[in-house]
């Protein structure tokens, strides 16, 4: 029996700047912290940059006339930061701006509808070098950015998202150290998130002042957090990472306050003092919607060795994608209930949801991602249990329409819809991509 989606349930794919677009020298585009990241050796595997990327810059008709073909209604995409202000701020590239009206007439024109992110971790280098996130003036710099961004596009765009995951801008960036900025710092960390909160905040603000009355969000990466045991370690492990991950940033948005036990437990490396009268406040404006990006459910130990969280995740078992991720598709379920009865009655756009496997083009020129199929499949039918126990969830997007640059990964993994052939940039829709057209097709599950 079919398993039938709402009318106006949105499907759709999602990429981001750096990761498809290339053209990284031209037209005005400035440095971003990941093109200075990626080029510093070790940082991603083989050296990989984005320089050249899908060079969707220079194809971005194929790539629309691709989302035609596969039946794709929806288009998250992101826009560069140092593409329409080099420096962060100040002067304005005005033929940045003209590549994302290109991009935004081209999706209309296709009948597909544009979901915009403002920020998906290219920080323009400039302003990294006077602090960056750690800077509380980066927040005010964003807030300039997004009216800009607005003026230009808002006329045409349904969808606007602030930031695109601040838990990995602020704690992989800033504490592991495994992306851009490449920074192993907790106490920057800590600020990084205030800062990238207060970021949305003011441009939730920017965006409403220049006319925005709907259709404004910001993307949280969630992860469904469980302990091993109910020893009482485990399950105070588990609470720690959840805290960390997930709380320290729906309190705030829907709270107007940071967790409790967070300060309590960050005390010793941070008072918090970033946080100025009226900044909570700023972080709470009222949002149109919330976008959540899953990947993975956490089994949780408590671990005394470790020195910031004192959790260990347990690796997982079952089926696992080529990152080492399993699926875990009730942990889907679980946060799309969670998130709707303990924070926000608003609508939810699961924005970001897919895996990497081992893909590679047969001898008949077909590239046979089972494994991509079946993720999707149980992954949708978490999001359709979600819809019967009465989230209001509103769309779904793959990540990612294009195999591209995996950011410290490089291209050694392929998380698309579609095959790239990066020497030469052909395109070839994988047999998901043939599947994912079916589902959308039908609005419906087999």
């Amino acid at each position: 029996m079919a398993e039938h989606f709402p009318a106006g349930f949105l499907w759709g794919v999602a990429t981001a700047a750096y990761q498809v677009e290339g053209a990284a020298r031209e037209d005005g585009r400035g440095l971003s912290i990941w093109d200075v990241f990626a080029h510093t050796p070790g940082k991603v595997t083989h050296g990989d940059t984005g320089d050249i990327a899908c060079d969707q810059y220079h194809r971005l008709e194929a790539d629309l006339d691709l989302l035609v073909e596969l039946g794709i209604p929806a288009y998250r995409f992101s826009v560069a930061w140092p593409r329409i202000m080099p420096a962060g701020h100040g002067a304005v590239n005005q033929r940045g701006l003209d590549y994302y009206s290109r991009l935004v007439d081209g999706l209309l024109a296709r009948n597909i509808t544009p979901m915009l992110t403002l920020y998906h971790w290219d920080l323009p280098q400039a302003l990294q070098e006077v602090g960056g996130w750690t800077n509380r003036a980066t927040a005010g710099y964003f807030a300039d950015y997004a009216t800009v961004v607005y003026r230009a596009l808002g006329d045409r765009v349904p969808f606007w998202i602030t930031l695109n995951e601040p838990w990995c801008s602020a704690f992989v960036g800033h504490l592991e150290g495994r992306h851009a900025p490449g920074w192993q710092d907790e106490a920057a960390a800590l600020a990084a998130t205030h800062h990238l909160l207060l970021a949305h905040g003011q441009g939730v603000q920017a965006l409403r002042a220049a006319g925005a009355a709907e259709g404004v969000g910001i993307t949280l990466n969630l992860a469904w957090n469980v302990p091993t045991s109910d020893d009482p370690a485990d399950v105070a492990a588990a609470q720690r990472l959840d805290g960390n991950q997930n709380r320290l940033f729906l309190d705030p948005l829907f709270h107007a306050r940071y967790p409790a036990d967070m300060l309590a437990h960050y005390a010793p490396v941070s008072d918090f003092g970033f946080v100025q009268a009226g900044d909570l406040a700023t972080i709470a404006a009222p949002l149109d919607f919330l976008g959540i990006n899953y990947y993975e459910k956490h089994v949780v130990q408590a671990d005394p060795t470790d020195p910031t969280r004192g959790a260990l995740v347990l690796p997982p078992t079952g089926p696992l994608t080529s990152v080492g991720n399993g699926s875990d598709p009730d942990g889907l379920r679980e946060l799309l209930v969670r998130v709707s009865q303990d924070y926000t009655p608003i609508p939810l756009y699961v924005t970001e949801s897919g895996a990497a496997f081992y893909d590679y083009v047969n001898p008949t020129d077909r590239v046979t991602d089972t494994e991509r199929i079946a993720y999707l499949d149980v992954h949708f039918r978490a999001a359709h249990q979600a819809l019967a126990q009465g989230v209001d969830l509103r769309g779904y997007f793959v990540w990612s329409y294009l195999d591209n640059f995996e950011w410290a990964m490089g291209y050694a993994q392929r998380y698309g819809l579609v095959f790239i052939e990066f020497g030469t940039q052909r395109r070839i829709p994988k047999q998901s991509a043939l599947w994912y057209r079916q589902v959308i097709q039908r609005n419906a599950l087999e």
